[in-house]
């Protein structure tokens, strides 16, 4: 057996061979969580590169163990991939999407890829493939390599592994901080290490396998250091010891310790470091030098010091300035770690006496709004941690602290919005579906605050979510109302998809599931009685549309001005495409068989149907542009091909049921593979992203009510019975039961818009300590859905295998009126309850859960 060090492509690359994954191996089962590791990893890789940073230490990304295959030949050789697969797999189809990525533009170099890494050329059959999975895996695989997509099936994480990557390259190709894609492909070949162990034809590979993945616990980058601290102080040890290190210890947790000593060295210059290369990291810089014992004390007394100044960013009441104290608390409500470099530099020098607590409370404002300005103007948050943990290292030299960062947030490609984009968002862009639910809640909170009301609300005490003045279900009154407001070619349905999760449109308030659907007039009646200014000034208006909306939007608009600092002028800022960005991005994660309207896409955007339009027809090598139909589900007349190399063929039709699309009788795309703007939005936030505030968690499902009053579960049937027939509650009453003789228990939501039911397996009481198939919500006019939670499924064993969440759909669609494209297993599709008044309906649906329960005890748990 010979194991060593090597690169992706020392592996792959030279003359033909193949590398054979075993039958008896399990199918490809990367999940998001894997995929999204690896691509920070790879982008971490590829800045070092940029930076031509080669000393640099490189990525282990694991081993792979091989054996001659018995089908091995002299002048072909065949290897067995006894571990590693899922890496090597991951691989090729990263370098596959590159190769796609760059066709159009740049033909040699996706022709030099395909044939490096991911082809035998002059091979036919199963030996064309460099890579060859299990039989499972090998059409998915061969599809994508061969470039044949029109015949593969989308119920594979192969597909979705190269939808990934071909989104996430679509993301880093944006024209206002390009990264270079061939620096992340020489990444991914010549950053990423692996140990590659071969073996004998005698060897036993099976013992190899186990011998290494069979680790103990390891010890984190703390534990390591600590040791070699100590070990290098013979004399003095003990001392130091329980003079600083001791309380140090006993004041953080051994994860806050680790970041403290990471955020050390970004502090001492070290602005590339990794965390998980703490220890190899600081180990050098001592090495470098002649150091003794004088100097590991110096450097624990000095992270002793600073422990106290991370103590206030974990804690921000231990802050003694009040100022100071309120800009931390709004920070970590933010829950901006990120920020953590730029903040333990201002402690640093304020303890310094470079600055005093006035100038660091105006220094935290700017980094407020810097997070703020970007969210609300939906700039992506990718190189939040570049940005931040370059300020020590780019701090300038020649002004005061605070003027400083000032200005080098303000700097080229730090993508500070000024005040007229500020403006224009806040008109446009839908608020509701951008960032965290906690950051939109702290913007409208700190709106509220900015009118000065005499007697200002306790927010840490009221129970408020964000409300849709114009509610997010609009009933025909509301929709009588915006036609007054419609211009020609336009329709109330379009503007409410276009202004319903606009800044304007949204307000905070404890009477959330009161307000619900009503009429304009009802919901002044409850606004006009609120303790916010802002809902009083909403309630002394006669009616509500849009012109309103943008009055409103107007006025918050003067308000966010004043509140969170601008940008400098003239520091060198690039112009910036973000949006339209953000439209390629969303059609890049397209799943097979979906499609989605001008509208939708306009109304994710914050922009106008028409703009979408002109922006696809005049834009090159749009991924999926094609895909983009009228709003009811027809080939645009004005539709045409930007370039002879995207088109193929002419017959959108065609290209278009290659992908999954299926077609009416009457010539439309199928309603039901529509994504709407939410969809978009759901399909790039991914499986972690928060749920919309106004949405319960399932985590908060188990939490009771006070004696007396009405139960969340009374609550939700009062709803449920509003606008659904006694048939449907009753049905849903005898699912509640079926779950719980399963062994499942009914969690209920606090009801921030209306009360919701989650049908959970598992413990209550804590993130993560449950799993849950559906939520049930009531209509609020519209008849109660139940939500299938793929999306976050996802996340959660054992439906990490996107075969079983297939299952799961295939299931549902048993039932008769369901029909769930396959494209939605990345979102959370909603089916009618009214469909349960059929009795084989509930049949199968009791079925179906059983099922899933059963995947679960099984699988999932122990």
């Amino acid at each position: 057996m010979q194991a060593k060090e090597t690169l992706f492509a020392d592996l792959v690359q030279g003359r033909a061979q193949q590398f054979q994954v075993p039958l008896y191996q399990r199918t490809y089962s990367w999940t998001d969580k894997h995929l999204k590791q690896l691509w920070r990893d790879i982008l971490e890789q590829a800045e070092l590169l940029e930076a031509a940073e080669e000393k640099a230490s490189t990525h282990f990304l694991g081993s792979v163990v091989l054996a001659p295959s018995p089908q091995n030949e002299a002048t072909f050789p065949r290897w067995l991939v006894v571990d590693g697969q899922q890496r090597l797999t991951t691989l090729s189809l990263a370098l596959a999407a590159i190769r796609d990525h760059v066709a159009a533009s740049n033909p040699d170099e996706a022709e030099r890829i395909n044939e490096e890494y991911l082809i035998n050329k002059r091979k036919g059959g199963n030996d064309y493939l460099r890579l060859l999975p299990t039989q499972a895996d090998r059409p998915q695989f061969a599809a994508h390599i061969r470039g044949s997509l029109t015949d593969h099936a989308i119920c594979s994480g192969i597909a979705t592994a190269y939808a990934f990557f071909r989104t996430k390259l679509v993301e880093a190709d944006d024209p206002a901080a390009p990264q270079n894609v061939f620096l992340i492909e020489q990444a991914i070949t010549s950053r990423l290490t692996l140990v590659s162990v071969t073996a004998e034809r005698s060897d036993n590979v099976h013992r190899i396998f186990e011998s290494l993945n069979n680790t103990g616990l390891k010890l984190s980058q703390a534990d390591l250091l600590r040791n070699y601290l100590f070990m290098r102080l013979p004399t003095r040890g003990e001392h130091i010891y329980e003079t600083y290190w001791l309380p140090l210890q006993d004041s953080l947790s051994n994860d806050e310790l680790e970041q403290l000593m990471w955020l050390q060295l970004v502090l001492d210059g070290d602005d590339r470091v990794r965390r998980q290369d703490l220890y190899a990291a600081q180990q050098r810089r001592f090495e470098e030098g002649t150091t003794g014992e004088a100097e590991i004390e110096a450097y624990i007394r000095q992270l002793h010091r600073r422990g106290a100044h991370f103590r206030r960013l974990l804690h921000p009441e231990e802050e003694p300035d009040q100022a100071v104290r309120t800009a931390l608390h709004r920070l970590d409500a933010w829950q901006a770690v990120v920020t953590y470099p730029a903040l333990m530099l201002l402690f640093d020098r304020r303890e310094q006496g470079e600055l005093d607590s006035a100038e660091t409370a105006r220094a935290l404002a700017y980094i407020e709004s810097f997070l703020v300005r970007r969210m609300i103007c939906r700039i992506p948050t990718n190189n939040l941690n570049r940005i931040f943990q370059s300020v020590p290292g780019q701090l300038p030299l020649d002004v005061p602290v605070t003027d400083g960062l000032h200005r080098l947030l303000s700097s080229e490609n730090r993508f500070w919005p000024d005040d007229v984009e500020l403006r224009e968002k806040i008109r446009t862009a839908p608020f509701y579906q951008y960032g965290r639910w906690q950051q939109r809640k702290l913007v409208l909170q700190r709106l509220e605050e900015s009118y000065g009301h005499p007697e200002p609300v306790d927010f840490a005490a009221a129970q408020l979510t964000i409300e849709h003045v114009m509610p997010q279900s609009p009933e025909d009154a509301w929709l009588r109302a915006l036609a007054e407001d419609a211009g020609q070619e336009e329709t109330a349905e379009q503007l409410h998809a276009q202004y319903q999760h606009t800044l304007g449109n949204l307000t905070l308030t404890a009477v959330n599931a009161e307000l619900s659907n009503h009429p304009f007039g009802r919901k002044q009646d409850l606004l006009r009685g609120s303790h916010l200014e802002m809902n009083r000034r909403i309630a002394a208006t006669e009616r509500w549309g849009v012109r309103e909306i943008l009055a409103r939007a107007d006025e918050l608009a003067d308000h966010a001005i004043a509140l969170w600092p601008a940008p400098l002028r003239g520091v060198g800022r690039a112009e910036r495409s973000r949006d339209w960005q953000l439209a390629h991005q969303a059609l890049a994660a397209l799943r097979h068989g979906m499609w989605t309207s001008y509208g939708d896409l306009a109304a994710f955007l914050g922009s106008g149907a028409q703009a979408v339009g002109n922006h696809l027809a005049n834009t090159p090598r749009v991924v999926n542009a094609y895909r983009v139909l009228t709003s009811d589900g027809r080939i645009s007349e004005g539709f045409r091909w930007s370039t002879p190399q995207e088109a193929g063929s002419d017959d959108v039709r065609a290209r278009l049921a290659a992908d999954g699309v299926r077609f009416t009788a009457t010539g439309a795309a199928d309603p039901a593979q529509r994504l709407t703007a939410e969809d978009l939005a759901a399909l790039l936030a991914g499986s972690d992203d928060d749920r919309a505030d106004g949405e319960d968690t399932a985590e908060d499902a188990a939490v009771g009510t006070s004696p007396g009053q009405e139960t969340r579960a009374e609550r939700f049937f009062r709803q449920l019975s509003a606008d659904d027939s006694p048939v449907t509650v009753e049905a849903v009453r005898s699912l509640f039961a079926h779950w719980e003789a399963l062994g499942g228990w009914i969690g209920h939501g606090s009801g921030h818009v209306t009360t919701s039911a989650y049908l959970m397996l598992g413990e209550s009481g804590g993130p993560g300590r449950g799993i849950w198939p559906m939520t049930l919500y009531p209509g609020g006019g519209r008849g109660g859905t139940a939500e299938v939670v793929f999306q976050y499924l996802a996340a959660r064993e054992p439906f990490t295998d996107r075969a079983l969440r297939a299952q799961l759909l295939s299931r549902l669609n048993t039932l008769d009126g369901v029909d769930l494209p396959e494209g939605k297993l990345e979102l959370r599709p909603n089916i009618r309850l009214s469909l349960l008044e059929k009795e084989r309906n509930r049949e199968l649906l009791s079925e179906t859960l059983t099922w899933f329960r059963n995947c679960w005890v099984n699988q999932g748990s122990s």
